[in-house]
């Protein structure tokens, strides 16, 4: 499969989370850790992410068609929303099973060879978090974005819990192993809630960011100084898509085909400075008070 499609990191990314998860669990098994427990349960929620995360990318895909006209691209909050919740729930039983290890502790055993599994899988995260987030910007993809940073948590929580076992394994202190687990739930629940928020911003139809629009801005400016003027500018993201549309006011003694000249070149330019943007526009006459009355949603400067 190649590589300059979404779906390969998306392959990727499932790759990573059954390695990861083999180690995770043979380090827990070896051990009787529940800080090794808490990393391996974040490793499954990784895997269930990573499978949801494919099935968006692949529907998110597909052309747009008489029911969707705007195409799919919307599915992809739908990934990063199920990531979200599942990243709570884990966080949730975490935190059960280590209350009940603080109240009771357990002997640990192995150590070292856990915390030789735990290693190995921290860089399995730790570069395929790095690849996935190259390619998250490249694709423009908030699945991927998302999978890469829900990654690089895991790799930090990972790299606690060593560090917290290593602690154990030194001073002998069982107590630190439940505490090490209910600081990964913690972490883990402010990461879901994070992705949760990011999606609901999707799902309402933010935006452009605030470098994108800017762009839009300094394309318009070139036609303003040839004494055309825009308003009612309207923006929003829909996971790779842009969506962007405005009106367009110039004389009203123009042809037809002059504005429509015109419009094509903005549009044109607007897309070739920002890639998979859908451009709408809407020719008004400058000298019609009616053209004017529609304005309230005007470009920020």
């Amino acid at each position: 499969m190649s590589r300059q499609t979404p779906r390969f990191y998306g392959f990727l990314s499932i790759a990573a989370a059954i390695v990861t998860i083999a180690l995770k669990f043979g380090a827990y098994l070896l051990t009787g850790s529940v800080g090794f427990l808490s990393d391996a349960i974040e490793s499954i929620v990784n895997l269930v992410a990573a499978v949801v995360a494919l099935w968006a990318i692949t529907y998110a895909a597909k052309p747009a068609d008489a029911e969707h006209a705007f195409g799919h691209s919307k599915a992809e909050y739908f990934s990063s929303g199920a990531e979200g919740a599942l990243i709570v729930i884990a966080a949730i039983s975490i935190a059960v099973e280590a209350w009940g290890r603080l109240l009771h502790p357990e002997p640990l055993t192995q150590l070292g060879l856990g915390l030789a599994l735990s290693l190995v899988a921290t860089v399995v995260n730790g570069v395929v978090a790095f690849i996935l987030l190259r390619a998250g910007r490249r694709f423009r993809s908030i699945i991927l974005r998302a999978d890469a940073h829900h990654l690089f948590t895991d790799v930090i929580t990972s790299v606690g819990v060593v560090v917290g076992i290593f602690l154990v394994k030194l001073t002998g202190s069982l107590v630190l192993d439940p505490i090490i687990a209910l600081l990964v739930a913690v972490n883990i629940v402010w990461t879901g809630f994070r992705l949760l928020r990011e999606t609901a911003s999707g799902l309402l139809d933010a935006g452009l960011p605030k470098d994108e629009l800017q762009t839009i801005s300094l394309i318009l400016s070139e036609y303003e100084r040839q004494g055309i003027q825009f308003h009612a500018l309207r923006t929003r993201v829909a996971g790779t898509r842009r969506f962007v549309s405005f009106h367009v006011l110039v004389l009203g003694s123009w042809t037809v085909q002059q504005g429509h000249d015109v419009c094509e070149a903005i549009e044109l330019a607007i897309i070739q400075a920002l890639p998979l943007t859908t451009v709408t526009t809407h020719l008004e006459p400058l000298e019609d008070p009616a053209s004017w009355e529609d304005q309230h949603l005007d470009r920020a400067k």
